[in-house]
Parts: structure tokens; sequence; C-alpha cells
């Protein structure tokens, strides 16, 4: 549909140009993760593996490539619900680490709550993405569909085993009643 092929990419913009900027300026906006990380990640530094990234300039780059690499996908079509799903998850800590705007006063806090209050918006348009199957079923609706698909067809083999037990039943007492003396 042609909705989807002007969308998407329109969406993934913000997030490719993001990413670009994340990468060439990566010390300046480790210094605005640099809180975040340092709550979420510096208590839990020592139960993580050594290949895990703990410092904030690495993080902001890996922020970056996810966002190049997932919009890229998303304003292409490829993989457009992962893709949306790993925006989202880029999106929340950008947006968790650069737009506390309930830290801030007067102006300031003005700018970040509108920045807070867009990204929740893309925030939006990326859960609207990641659930867009394109017209066709969603995960669920085909395993719920296989599922009783199935059921009907134990139903139907247990019926006709029923039946065949039935009449096997039935000559066999046949059979033992012929048997007997009377």
């Amino acid at each position: 549909m042609i909705l989807r092929r002007v969308a998407r990419p329109l969406l993934s913009a913000i997030f490719i140009s993001g990413g670009i900027t994340a990468l060439r300026d990566a010390e300046g906006h480790a210094q605005v993760a640099k809180p975040l990380v340092d709550k979420a990640v510096a208590p839990n530094a020592d139960a993580l593996p050594d290949a895990v990234p703990t410092d904030p300039v690495n993080l902001v780059r890996i922020d970056g490539a996810v966002k190049i690499a997932a919009g890229s996908m998303l304003a292409l079509g490829k993989f457009p619900r992962l893709s949306s799903i790993l925006l989202l998850g880029s999106l929340t800590s950008t947006t968790a680490a650069a737009h506390r705007f309930w830290e801030h006063q007067g102006e300031e806090r003005q700018q970040h709550m509108v920045h807070f209050i867009k990204n929740a918006g893309l925030a939006g348009g990326l859960l609207l993405a990641a659930a867009d199957t394109e017209g066709k079923p969603s995960v669920g609706w085909r395993a719920k569909r296989t599922a009783r698909d199935v059921g009907k067809q134990v139903q139907g083999t247990t019926g006709a085993v029923q039946k065949r037990a039935a009449k096997a039943t039935g000559k066999a007492n046949k059979t033992l009643e012929s048997a007997l003396p009377r």
C-alpha cells in the first residue's frame, strides 16, 4: 500500500538523522546519557559479562548504530515490525536520558517537556508500525486458528476411535453370548 511506502520513511527519518548525529558526537551525547547509565548500568556492571559495554560513549555509539540500521530497514520496508520495536527501545532510552523535564525549571523544563511529548508521539507511531501486519493475519490469530483446527481433528479422530471401539465391543459381546451356554 502506498501509505506504508510514504509513512515508514517519514517516521524513520528522525531516527536515521539522530543516529548519525549520535555517532558524530558520541562524547557529547554520552555526557547527557551518563546520569541514566550511572543509575541503570553501574550498579549491575559486575553481573554483566565483560563483552557488554557499560561506558556511556560506547552505549551511545551502539544506540546510534541501532537507530541508523533499524531506521533504514523501516524506511525500506524490510522487517518493519522488528525494526519498529528496535527503534521503540532506542527511543525509550534516549527519552529517559535526554528529556527528564521533571528535573528542570522554567523555559528549559518546557523545552524538555515538548521533546518528551514529541517522543511519546513517535512511540505511538512506532507501536502502530510494530502492530501493522499489512493485512495479513497476526501470529496470534494464526496460532488460535491452528489450535482450533488441531482440536477439531483430534475430536474427529477420537469420535472415530470411539465408534470402532463400540462396534468391536458389540461384536465381542455377541460372540461371548453365543459361546456361553443358556
